[in-house]
């Protein structure tokens, strides 16, 4: 396994590198390399690796997504609502009546099956779309409309739609009977399961992280370590027949620590940054080991046709999700290209009918693989495109020209110990302020930093302090200090 995870680290970060340097996203080499290394083509990944590479893509996700929750202001949430909820099942159904119409005469296939391959393919890929919209969350892309924040949400909710609809159609293939209106009453209660289960252990966490000073890699594994605990509670509980969406309580864990103390949360979600440098390795090379191009050869272009089909319906109900809002066509479109992308539902349960004794198992199997090959990489090159073309700055948002500061500069936030490299003494950053000040006539960010001398006999904020003001044009803050990152 070592060598499978050198293996990993080297090459995707190599593609990664190089496919930004072509301007594209770095995750489609990620991608690329899996495939080639994965067992299906050079076989260079060890088959111990494959055996654990579920739970390790599912740890990478787990933390794509608490980032995703860090992000998730109430505000902008609400604001985009409806047409969040909307696209979270439309499009999906519009995609599987676009399969279900096509399928049958072009795959020789029974309407049935064709519904079961419309339910694989209807889910989009938060893997893929999750990462992207973070990013043009951090630097204000789209921010005025919340555009990132809509493709976020919806994409998230997306998938717990798509399941169960598989469900209910593999349940009619197996079992004959199926009550389908409990199955689609499992939708709403799955989403507000998931939300709750999330609220509670985010609300404590909050609230122990705002009694007990500890360093942010402590709070940092300690939101991991819940969230994975989280999702092998959700396996547990479907022994008991309860069903929730433990993926959407991950974001929510996040949302609510940032809700109830937003300087915590930055800290925690700078660091998941970090982290997420080797997570998004895991994730995309892994997915790329699981795509079995042989397989995907035999869908054939007319297994391409029936993808292409479902995208084009599918792209009909995500423009209707978004009238009535206030997104321009351009803005739209970005939209419908967003939400193209399929890689993780395809890659989890594309063999399922197979397993299940589907007739067509094989031909849902061979197009699920094909339309990770296909869409992937053509939908995240899409949404880079259309979203550096499209999604604006908007007006001056402080929010993003601080957090660009931040980074800019490698500030520490409230809370974090800091060491002077001069005179060797350790402080803490008990107050950070935001402003705007005038520099040659025009108005730049600035910084303010308020440090406390670290002294056990004295509370914070108490004893001496000093202060210092930090503007693009200040030096980066490793030259004189050195961010404490013990426990």
């Amino acid at each position: 396994m070592a060598f499978s995870l050198a293996v990993i680290v080297i090459l995707g970060l190599l593609a990664d590198y190089m496919f930004r340097k072509m301007k594209l996203p770095g995750l489609v080499g990620m991608l690329i390399v899996g495939i080639l290394v994965g067992p299906y083509v050079l076989g260079i990944m060890r088959p111990e690796m494959m055996h654990v590479s579920a739970d390790f893509r599912k740890i990478a996700l787990i933390v794509i997504l608490l980032r995703a929750g860090f992000e998730l202001h109430r505000d902008t949430l609400f604001k985009v609502g409806r047409p969040a909820l909307l696209m979270s099942a439309v499009p999906a159904i519009f995609e599987i009546i676009g399969v279900v119409l096509v399928a049958p005469k072009w795959l020789h296939i029974s309407r049935l099956d064709a519904a079961i391959l419309g339910s694989i393919l209807g889910a989009v890929s938060p893997a893929v779309v999750v990462p992207l919209m973070i990013d043009f969350m951090d630097r204000g892309r789209g921010a005025k409309k919340g555009i990132p924040t809509l493709v976020l949400a919806a994409s998230s909710i997306d998938d717990v739609f798509v399941i169960v609809i598989f469900t209910i159609f593999l349940g009619m293939y197996t079992q004959g009977k199926v009550n389908i209106a409990a199955k689609l009453a499992e939708v709403p209660i799955s989403i507000i399961l998931g939300i709750i289960a999330g609220a509670i252990p985010g609300y404590f966490l909050y609230k122990i992280f705002a009694k007990y000073d500890w360093r942010p890699p402590k709070r940092t594994l300690i939101v991991i370590g819940i969230a994975i605990l989280l999702t092998w509670f959700e396996e547990e509980a479907k022994n008991f027949g309860i069903h929730f969406a433990s993926l959407l309580g991950v974001m929510t864990i996040g949302f609510v620590i940032l809700d109830k103390a937003e300087p915590i949360a930055h800290v925690i979600s700078q660091k998941l940054k970090k982290l997420w440098v080797f997570a998004e390795l895991l994730l995309f090379v892994l997915v790329g080991a699981q795509v079995n191009i042989h397989v995907a050869w035999k869908a054939g272009l007319a297994g391409a046709a029936v993808i292409g089909v479902g995208l084009i319906f599918r792209s009909v109900g995500t423009y209707l999700c978004v009238l009535g809002t206030d997104l321009n066509w351009k803005e739209r479109l970005f939209c419908v290209v967003a939400y193209i992308p399929k890689a993780t539902v395809q890659a989890a349960i594309g063999a399922v009918p197979l397993e299940a004794g589907v007739q067509s198992g094989e031909v849902i199997l061979a197009i699920a693989v094909l339309s990770i090959l296909l869409t992937a990489p053509l939908g995240a090159i899409g949404i880079m495109v259309l979203g550096e073309r499209i999604l604006d700055y908007g007006e001056k948002r402080a929010v993003y020209r601080f957090r660009e500061l931040r980074e800019k500069l490698g500030l520490p936030h409230v809370g974090e110990r800091v060491r002077s490299k001069r005179f060797n003494t350790v402080w803490k950053v008990i107050e950070e302020k935001e402003t705007w000040i005038r520099e040659n006539g025009r108005l730049i960010p600035a910084i303010y930093l308020r440090f406390w001398r670290e002294d056990p006999s004295k509370e914070p904020g108490k004893g001496r302090t000093m202060d210092y003001r930090y503007t693009p044009s200040s030096p980066p803050f490793e030259t004189h200090w050195e961010i404490l990152y013990d426990w």
